[in-house]
This record gives C-alpha cells, sequence and structure tokens, in this order.
C-alpha cells in the first residue's frame, strides 16, 4: 500500500511550531523594550500605520498632483472652476499582510543582527502594533530553495488579530531554515509577489519584506501590488554588501548558490570595483521601486529597532502617493537607514 503523499507547504499553517518558548520570550522582549517606548514617544497615535478606504465624505478640498483622480467631484469642480477631490472617512480595521522572502541570503550579518533577525524584530513588532489596534495580519514565506517545484511560497498564514496569532507568526520566522534542495538555485522574488496579486482580492495593506536579492522580474509583480494595494517595500541590507574594509584575504560565498571565492581586500583597486558594482546595484534597485511606486523603507543590520519604527512612522506621515495610473507624478520616498 502506498503512502499518502504529504500535504503541500504552501497551505494555511494550521499549527504552532515547535519553538512555543523562544517566540514568546522574544515577543515579551520586544513588547516590554520597543512597544513600551513606542507607545511613550507616539503617544498612542498609530494612525499612520495604515489607510483606509473608508466611504463616508469627511470634506471637500481642492485637488493636488498627487490626488487620485477618480476622488474628483465634478460637479463641484464645474461650478467653482477649479478641480476639487472628495476626502473620505477612513475605515481602520484594516488587513495587513507580510510577504516575507526568507531567502538563503538574508541569512547574512553579524551574529545576533543578521538581516533575518531584523526582518524578525521589524515584523513582530508592527504585527503586534496592528493588532493592538484591531487590525488583522497575514503572511505569506517564501523560502527560495528549488525544492518547492510549483509552489510559490512555503507557508500561507492567514490573517487574524489576536497576540497568540502574532506569536504564531514569530514562531514560524525562528523556525530554523531549511537546507536549499538545489544549491545555486537564484532566489525568484516574483513568485512570491505573483502569489500575492493573485490571491489578495479586497485592498489591504501589504508590506514586503526582502533585501531584494533575486533573479530579475519583480517590478512589474510589484508594480500590480501598488496599484490595488497600499504597498510598502521594507528592504534589508547589511554595511558589508556596499563597502569591503581591508581585512587581507578572505573567503566570500554566495549565500544564494554556496559559490565561495578567496579575495584579497588588500587590493585597493578590488574593494574600488566592488563598491562601484554595488553602487551600480543600488541605483538599479532604487529605480525599480520607484517605478513600482511603493513606499519604501530601507532596514539596516546596525539599525536599532525603535529608530527604525520611528522612520517608518514618518515616512507613512509624509508619503506621496501617485495616481494609479498613467506615469507617477512623484516617486515615492526612499527612506534609508541613515
Amino acid at each position: 500500500m502506498s503512502k499518502k503523499p504529504p500535504e503541500p507547504a504552501s497551505a494555511a499553517v494550521d499549527t504552532l511550531p515547535t519553538l512555543p518558548g523562544k517566540a514568546d520570550r522574544l515577543l515579551r522582549e520586544l513588547e516590554w523594550k520597543v512597544i513600551r517606548r513606542l507607545d511613550g514617544l507616539l503617544q498612542g497615535d498609530y494612525r499612520t500605520l495604515m489607510r483606509g478606504s473608508g466611504l463616508d465624505l469627511a470634506d471637500l478640498r481642492e485637488y493636488q498632483p498627487h490626488d487620485e483622480v477618480r476622488h474628483i467631484d465634478w460637479n463641484v469642480t464645474a461650478r467653482l472652476n477649479a478641480p476639487h477631490v472628495r476626502v473620505f472617512m477612513e475605515d481602520r480595521e484594516m488587513t495587513a499582510w507580510f510577504l516575507l522572502d526568507l531567502s538563503p541570503s538574508i541569512n547574512f550579518g553579524p551574529q545576533g543582527h543578521a538581516k533575518r533577525d531584523i526582518l524578525t524584530g521589524f515584523v513582530a513588532v508592527l504585527a503586534r502594533l496592528l493588532t493592538r489596534h484591531g487590525n488583522r495580519v497575514g503572511a505569506m514565506l517564501y523560502g527560495g530553495s528549488s525544492h518547492q517545484g510549483e509552489r510559490a511560497v512555503d507557508a500561507v498564514l492567514p490573517p487574524r488579530s489576536s497576540r497568540a496569532h502574532v506569536l504564531h507568526l514569530v514562531h514560524l520566522l525562528l523556525a530554523p531554515e531549511a537546507a536549499p534542495a538545489d544549491a545555486g538555485a537564484a532566489t525568484e522574488l516574483h513568485r512570491l509577489l505573483q502569489t500575492g496579486v493573485a490571491n489578495l482580492r479586497r485592498r489591504a495593506t501589504v508590506f514586503v519584506v526582502s533585501d531584494f536579492i533575486s533573479a530579475p522580474g519583480w517590478e512589474k509583480p510589484l508594480a500590480e501590488l501598488a496599484q490595488r494595494h497600499d504597498v510598502v517595500a521594507l528592504r534589508l541590507l547589511d554595511p558589508l554588501e556596499l563597502t569591503l574594509p581591508d581585512l587581507g584575504l578572505i573567503t566570500l560565498r554566495d549565500a544564494e548558490s554556496g559559490e565561495q571565492l578567496h579575495v584579497d581586500t588588500h587590493d585597493t583597486a578590488f574593494r574600488r570595483r566592488f563598491a562601484r558594482l554595488a553602487a551600480e546595484r543600488e541605483a538599479a534597485l532604487r529605480e525599480g521601486l520607484a517605478r513600482a511606486g511603493a513606499d519604501t523603507l530601507e532596514l539596516c543590520t546596525d539599525d536599532d529597532l525603535v529608530d527604525a519604527l520611528l522612520r517608518f512612522m514618518d515616512l507613512r506621515r509624509h508619503r506621496v502617493r501617485a495616481p494609479r495610473s498613467g506615469t507617477p507624478l512623484a516617486a515615492a520616498p526612499v527612506a534609508s537607514a541613515a
């Protein structure tokens, strides 16, 4: 008798992983050290975390370049001979989705402060802040290894609003990552984004958390997400990805492919070439994020978590939204780690 095939990992997760102690300790520590500090600094004002799409008319005001054309009130515009838009009361009980890139490259960084650690802390705090105010959060996790076959994501956590649900998410983020079945397979971030485009039907706030070290093709699905949803790209990075210090002869290992390369960092010309190529990649990445129309926040491995969250709040407070059709009038702002 043949065995029943296992359930696909992309199915909704229904059982808790086996890391209750570690996940609970981390969440309690974040609640005590980070959320309490934010409560004092922001005085409970978390209105900029998510933007609703309510239907109750609140006011009329003159059109501004970043306003959506579909909100223009043509009767008032004709009467006053100047374009005016309707302003609606926002529905604060929204759903947030975290699209999380857990591919091998996010394990890069100093011990205890790798990109994966920054991702875990930021997502845990943000999810807890949202659920404390009645919003629901869900998550899609992408591991980046080719053993997935036709599966676009490794796990889907349906949206809920309890602390236990956030703890469940932290469990998943702390679970030991599986070794890639096929070393050398590039991360295909577009698979995660396309899953979001296909499955997120109702308007939501979508946080795409990744280092964007990926095969090409992620810009188009990210733009499609930004057309339908309020999208924030949280980009993870480490300073050593931008410049190499003078450390002598070292071995560099590609986290995605496993390939190793011995380099001499005493060589000034080599360090300059590395910095130049890194700068070119940075420019191309930022241009792709701006074209997609998503707000962008950079999270560095040497960041203080509270400072990063305050930068995020400031980004949301001063965000500039482009129209949903045609050429953007203004690029989405990038809040850097500096």
